[in-house]
């Protein structure tokens, strides 16, 4: 497979998250949301990354400095997920080869369903595969319209769906693979035409089709992977799925979680076999606990941290330096 590029769309304010801080630096688990976005790409074979940035871009620019992979460009008006991949066009026309479309508020994306997007694209040669999902809780989102074969017609948005396809339950998660050579010339074809005055990615797909190249739709997502965070109610969402997803994992790696309900921990933890973890603790970052340990109750760990093996760590904050 070519080496992959992913282009996050990160440019959004958090206007229904009642906040000034930038909705895809809204933290879950002690990690901004969008790292996670990050990490996915990386899992699935990504080695190029550019983050859209708009609103109070100096600041997610800043949080994530630390990624020598991640490239930024800035989207200073917001006029639609068309217009926000336009802002990186420059590097779209260096690469040659896959690039994923990934919203940069979707913290439950997995890496197989990404890895999947790519090698149907790289396999059909494809302008774009679409990621899709099914699910009866289609309300407000795009439906995938298909031909009597099943192959992908068209995207129509909720507003402009008849009965017929509000009724479509396959819809579309927002995460695409594109060729970077058909994308770059999709997008200079496409126009605001539309109540919102916007250019919508959307378009491309269409637009590819047009002009005869392929372009599918593949259900390959579960529907929680595309839920994108816009309020504080989808944060907890969130946050509480992956928090469960972790307690599983190291549970059943050996750990003893006395009351997960009353624990947090974050997914890059390391915790070795045979140590409890007592209620109230919460550990978060770039920390290695080895095995045989009791930590907590009351117990704050933050990272970079290494406790060794058979040690007892009670209440209080306990950070690395």
């Amino acid at each position: 497979m070519s080496a992959a590029m992913a282009i996050i769309l990160a440019a959004g304010k958090s206007t229904r998250m009642k906040s000034a801080v930038p909705k895809v630096l809204h933290p879950v688990c002690g990690r901004p949301m969008i790292e996670y976005v990050l990490d996915s790409a990386r899992d699935a074979g990504v080695t190029r990354m550019v983050a859209i940035v708009g609103h109070q871009a100096e600041m997610v620019k800043q949080a994530l400095s630390q990624h020598a992979d991640v490239k930024f460009a800035l989207q200073a008006e917001q006029l639609g997920t068309g217009h926000a991949v336009m802002m990186c066009k420059q590097y779209l026309a260096d690469h040659h080869g896959p690039v994923l479309v990934l919203a940069g508020d979707t913290p439950l994306l997995r890496r197989e369903s990404l890895i999947a997007l790519l090698t149907l694209q790289q396999e059909l040669q494809a302008g774009c595969v679409i990621g899709t999902a099914v699910t009866q809780a289609n309300q407000g989102l795009g439906r995938i319209v298909r031909d009597a074969q099943k192959q992908f017609v068209k995207i129509v948005e909720e507003k402009d769906a008849t009965p017929e396809q509000k009724a479509i339950t396959e819809i579309n998660t927002g995460c695409y693979a594109f060729d970077s050579q058909m994308l770059l010339a999709a997008l200079d074809r496409i126009r605001p035409e539309n109540a919102q005055k916007e250019y919508y990615l959307t378009d491309c797909p269409r637009l590819m089709l047009e002009v005869g190249q392929p372009v599918a739709a593949l259900n390959c997502f579960e529907p929680i992977e595309s839920l994108g965070v816009n309020t504080r109610v989808q944060l907890s969402e969130v946050t509480r799925t992956i928090q469960q997803a972790t307690h599983q994992r190291l549970m059943l790696q050996g750990v003893t979680i006395e009351q997960p309900e009353l624990t947090v921990i974050d997914p890059q933890v390391e915790i070795d076999a045979d140590t409890v973890i007592r209620p109230f603790t919460s550990i978060t970052g770039a920390v290695k606990i080895g095995p045989n340990c009791i930590v907590g109750p009351h117990a704050v760990l933050e990272g970079p941290l290494t406790i060794l093996a058979g040690s007892k760590i009670g209440a209080f904050t306990h950070r690395g330096r």
